[in-house]
Formats: C-alpha cells, structure tokens, sequence
C-alpha cells in the first residue's frame, strides 16, 4: 500500500504538469495534501507537514540560489563572460578551438544558469564557426555538453544545491567529487562526440547570427572575469581541502572553512565583482542593485519548485512512507546510486525538467542514506545524472536548441538529446567508479 500511495502520488504530478499544464508548485502542493491524506493524516497534519518540509529545504537553498542568480547577473551583463570565451578562443587557436570553448562553457556554466549561459555564448559560437568555417555542430557541442553538466551536476545550480540539502551532503565535496565527474563527461560528451554528429547540417536563421556582442573595448579585463566567475568555486574547494590536509584547531583550516561556507563564499563572490565588475567600471550602484533585484525576481519559480517539492518529501517521512520506500529499495540488489540515478532518468523522461526530475527523485530516495553507506555526495551526483538523461520534446533546452540551430525534430533527436543521453551515462559511470574510492 505504501509503494501504490507513492506511485499514485507520482502519477498524479505527472498528469498535473503534462496534461492540466498546471504550475510546478500548485502541483507538488496539490500531490502533497494527496498523499498525506491517502496516508492518514488529517489536513492540519498535512498543512504542518508541508510547512516543515518547505521551511527545512528553503532555508539555505534562498541564499545560495539567490546570491548565485545575483553573481551570474554580474557575470552575464559587465560582458566577463564574453571577455572569457574570447580570450580562451584566441590562446587555443583553431586547432583545438573544441577544447576553448569545452573549457568556456565550463567556467561561465558555474555561475550562470543554463538559459542564460546559452543565450549570453551562443552568439559567440556563431561567430567562431563562420570566422574557421568548422561545421556548427562541431563547435558547438562542446560548450553546450559543459553549461549542461554544470547546471546538473554542481553547486549552485538549483537541482543539485536543493538535492545537496536535503541529504545533509558536504557542498565542498560534491564539487569536488563533481569536478571529478563533470570533466570525463563533458569531454566524451562534446569533442567526442561532436566528431560524429558535426555531419548534421545546422543553418540558424539570420537574426540569431546577428546577435548582438559587447565592443572588446567596453569588455573587463579577463582575470578578473575569471576571478569573479570561479571565485565560489575556489572558496569552497580550499576550505574541503584544507579540512583533509590541515588538522582540526588549525587556524588556517578554521579560517578557511568560514570562507567556505556555501552561503560565505558566495556572498563575497557577489561583494568582488559589484566592485571589480559594476562599481570600478563607472555603473552607478543604483543601476547595479536593480539589476541584482532583477535578477533574483527571475528565479522565484525555480525556487517555488524546489519548495514544492521539500514539502513532498516530507510528507513521505511523516507519514511513514519513505521508511518503507527505504527497506523495499534497501532489499534490492541494486546499488542504491544505480536506483537513484534511474527514478530520475524515469521522471526525466516523463516530465523533461531536470529540475524537477532531480529534486522529486531526492524525496523518494532520501531514506536510501540511513539505510546503506552510500555517499550522500555520490547520491547528488547519480541523480543529477539521471536527471540530464533523454532530454527530448517535453524538455525546454531541446527546443532552445532546435531553433538556434535551426535543426528538424528528428536531427535534433539525433544531435541534443544524444549529447544529453551520453552525458547521463558517462555521469553515472563516473559515479560508480568512484563510489570504489571514496
């Protein structure tokens, strides 16, 4: 009976979402009172649940979520994340012009959300492939298999930040063990495999060739884009290890793990480049603050969803659910990364957000962690993986990507979600291998 609440309860989103087309949260909120109520509870206990479980995962996720909107703001409109790619394009050369971009993608995916790391370099792409006259595809690839993994797999992007939190996960280390795995992928995933699919012919429509690009003179400098793009990154690695080299007491280590402090770490981030990326180059503070308000105004309904979903897993643990959900999966033979990393391949593929994909898998799987050893890192990571698999027609990124480059339904099959499909594997792969490690 338990089992048939939760699959009733999953069905039920998805016929909300796909069908009705109703909103992310209004569904979680509707399937949360629906299954606590199937489960026994009366509707006081329902409503006391879900505040709990909305009140639990929103408490940090508000700060990083909204400081890494903020951060990606800066980046995005000061041109630091174009002044990146041009720097990195003109030291690789054409030669190894994948391996620029691959690298490009990767440091601007870290502080941009996917959407506007595509809109803010695809111009750039554009403008590369007509300059060498490579094939689109070719060179675009790589930098999209980046910003995707990135927004998958690590910190601060929304689903892994939401996961992270909801299983207790050390954010250092999920980025490190993140990095380990992000790099594999992206690699098989973008020149790899570019190689073969650069044979598809894409012709964007001209009005996307004549995106606009920032003047290289009204451009910052390019380390201190860099620096302001990576500095998050760079915190958090130093205090995880500093905590694995330096003994406890260490002063530096004790420093250190403040400055890393997800929340810390990301508020200086955001401090730096209003001074180095808005305030030294003449923007008015005024002008700075409004654009930070804009920028956290663009992310409400992510943070909507996130909070939809914490109040759906919580009703599976008061209500007693998710302990069974725990000896059933726990009684498989099936690693439990494999299990996670399959619910979300499953909801992926039914619902295409991998937002949501990530953060439900996390409340079915989340009594997975007390009753098996398995790495709450790890656990992050295998789902964010299966949360990228078989992005197709429901997935908002397919179409992106079809209309820019301009592609038929079925090349698009055969080019994104391919490129999608290659990085869930290889992201699990990357897991599982390391789960013999760690």
């Amino acid at each position: 009976m338990p089992l048939a609440i939760v699959i009733a309860g999953i069905l039920l989103l998805l016929f909300l979402i796909l069908v009705l087309k109703l909103n992310s949260f209004l569904a979680f909120i509707l399937v949360s009172l629906a299954v606590a109520i199937a489960e026994g509870m009366d509707i006081d206990s329902a409503v006391t649940s879900i505040e709990k479980g909305i009140g639990n995962t929103m408490g940090i996720i508000v700060l990083v979520l909204g400081f890494g909107a903020m951060l990606g703001k800066i980046i995005s409109e000061s041109g630091a994340a174009q002044k990146i790619s041009s720097v990195m394009i003109g030291f690789f050369g054409t030669k190894h012009i994948q391996l620029a971009l691959m690298i490009t993608g990767f440091i601007v995916g870290l502080s941009l959300f996917y959407d506007v790391g595509f809109f803010i370099l695809i111009p750039l792409v554009f403008t590369v492939a007509a300059s060498t006259g490579l094939p689109l595809l070719y060179v675009g690839l790589p930098l999209l298999a980046s910003l995707s993994v990135t927004h998958g797999y690590l910190p601060p992007h929304p689903a892994p930040t939401a996961i992270a939190v909801m299983f207790h996960a050390d954010m250092g280390k999920t980025m490190i063990y993140g990095l380990i795995i992000a790099l594999p992928a992206i690699f098989l995933s973008g020149p790899i495999l570019s190689k073969f699919l650069s044979r598809i012919k894409a012709k964007p429509l001209k009005e996307f060739l004549n995106s606009s690009i920032l003047p290289e003179d009204k451009l910052p400098g390019f380390w201190i884009s860099f620096f302001s793009a990576l500095m998050p990154m760079i915190l958090i690695s130093l205090a995880t290890l500093a905590g694995i080299i330096l003994p406890e007491g260490n002063p530096v280590r004790t420093f250190l793990s403040h400055l890393g402090n997800p929340v810390i770490a990301l508020l200086i981030s955001v401090l730096f480049a209003v001074f180095v990326l808005g305030v030294m180059r003449d923007r008015k503070m005024g002008e700075i603050m409004s654009s930070l308000t804009h920028s956290v105004i663009s992310i409400t309904t992510i943070m909507l969803m996130i909070a939809g979903a914490g109040a759906f897993k919580q009703v599976l643990i008061d209500g007693g659910v998710s302990v069974f959900i725990g000896e059933w999966l726990g009684k498989s033979s099936l690693s439990p990364l494999f299990l996670g990393w399959l619910i979300a391949t499953t909801i992926r593929f039914c619902i295409g957000s991998a937002t949501v994909a990530g953060i439900t898998t996390a409340g079915i799987v989340f009594p997975l962690l007390s009753t098996s050893s398995v790495s709450p890192e790890l656990m992050v990571l295998a789902i964010g993986s299966g949360s990228l698999m078989f992005g197709h027609v429901n997935d908002g990124g397919f179409w992106l990507f079809k209309e820019y480059f301009n592609l038929s339904i079925k090349d698009t099959l055969k080019t994104w979600s391919v490129m999608e499909t290659s990085i869930g594997i290889t992201g699990l792969i990357g897991v599982m291998a390391l789960s013999l490690i760690v």
